[in-house]
């Protein structure tokens, strides 16, 4: 839960350092900022007064303090709001957990972390974290009359959700997020692990500031700003309150550049940085509960319709030349925050594309509703938008996709042609 990843930081005369940090990956919807923070350049600032009146830091200062934190132990609570303009995620993450089966098949496990931790994407929750070290975490969704918990404890992860009464468990074989369940130590649902997606690497597309200090959770905090040099960006700004005394992340807050109420804003209301009891990690199943062992949903994904083939990809927009799942080809066009993933299915330019009028009229009408209708020299295509991510579908079967504009898209596939 407090996971760390590798950071590197710039100094004003170009000379780079890199500050050890232990290695994790992330994967879940919410993550989008780490997609469009490929680079980060750091401008050093002092902390402007404010209250609490703490001591002057520069922006590089506080980043390696971030890097360097080694704060393994804590619990408290978080509240979580994701905005991205898009309907609840709640039906479709039950759709999802149904369709761990093979048709016709039994369905799946309704405490399944794939299909349970889609809800995050949308809407305000409220979390209950822990952490002992790297071995031992647990995180909770309150709900108003029912739970939802993941709990890692050492080769063990379980998952319970008390509305429905089903309990799932896994075993980690430390594949970190290659595996197919993930613990909740590879969930960027913390103000550290968003923060860590935000600053993995450094260059010269950002501007990071120190902007003065705030309390959050009863902690004395500093303000970093992130913000985009490069223009064409949906993100106008991420805000990251940083703990004065150990270096942790406290609080997360992503603005867009289309204005309005925070994408993502994630921050701890209470905070306590001592070890948690050794039986917060402790689970067993309640009396009556369906307990769904992770094998059994990997051999009935065997013959599971697949959701979101290809996507793996946009985990690494920083990384050129990729090559996507069943042959889809993934390409990077640009950098920084206005890096661009061209997806070509396999076989290559249209070769597994519907074209238009392929579709029913009442589909089509449905996905043009979704959509804008665009043209250029790439050809015709339809964008889909939300308030941070953005995708271009072209009749001919290639997606772009980022953190980016619509004329930042257009202009990428007229480039591309």
């Amino acid at each position: 839960m407090a996971p760390n990843d590798t950071a590197r930081t710039t100094d004003e005369a170009g000379e780079g350092s890199v500050v050890r940090r232990k290695a994790a990956r992330y994967a879940v919807p919410v993550a989008v900022a780490g997609v469009a923070a490929a680079t980060i350049g750091l401008v050093p600032a002092l902390a402007a007064s404010g209250d609490p009146d703490l001591p002057d830091i520069t922006a590089q200062e506080l980043i390696a303090r971030i890097a360097a934190s080694d704060t393994e132990q804590l619990s408290g609570t978080v509240k979580i709001s994701t905005d991205l303009g898009l309907p609840s995620l709640g039906g479709l993450a039950g759709g999802a957990a149904a369709g761990f089966a093979p048709e016709g098949g039994e369905g799946g496990s309704s405490a399944s972390p794939d299909a349970k931790l889609m809800e995050l994407a949308s809407g305000t929750h409220t979390l209950r974290v822990a952490a002992d070290g790297p071995d031992r975490q647990k995180l909770s969704i309150l709900g108003d009359a029912a739970e939802y918990s993941l709990i890692h404890n050492g080769a063990d992860v379980w998952a319970y959700d008390s509305k429905s009464n089903e309990v799932f468990h896994g075993k980690d074989d430390g594949a970190g997020a290659e595996r197919e369940h993930p613990a909740p130590k590879d969930l960027p649902t913390t103000p550290k692990a968003l923060a860590d997606e935000v600053l993995k690497a450094a260059g010269d597309t950002t501007s990071v500031t120190v902007d003065g200090t705030a309390r959050i959770a009863g902690r004395d905090a500093y303000q970093l700003l992130v913000k985009p040099k490069q223009s064409g960006s949906t993100v106008d700004s991420v805000r990251i309150a940083v703990d004065a005394e150990n270096g942790v992340p406290l609080k997360f807050t992503l603005l867009p550049s289309g204005g309005g109420k925070a994408v993502v804003d994630a921050g701890f209301t209470k905070v306590d940085f001592s070890r948690p009891a050794a039986s917060t990690f402790d689970f067993t199943p309640p009396k009556g509960a369906k307990v769904t062992e992770s094998d059994e949903l990997n051999s009935r994904d065997k013959g599971a319709p697949k959701h979101a083939e290809g996507l793996e990809g946009l985990e690494g927009l920083g990384l050129d030349g990729m090559a996507g799942k069943d042959g889809q080809a993934v390409n990077v066009i640009g950098e920084g925050w206005t890096a661009i993933a061209e997806i070509t299915g396999p076989g290559g330019k249209g070769s597994t594309a519907p074209k238009p009028g392929d579709a029913p009229p009442e589909a089509q009408k449905f996905l043009d509703a979704l959509g804008d209708r665009v043209k250029g020299d790439f050809g015709s295509g339809t964008v889909f938008k939300t308030r941070l991510v953005n995708a271009l579908m072209t009749d001919d079967g290639k997606v772009y996709v980022g953190a980016v504009t619509q004329d930042a898209l257009v202009k990428a596939a007229n480039a591309a042609k």
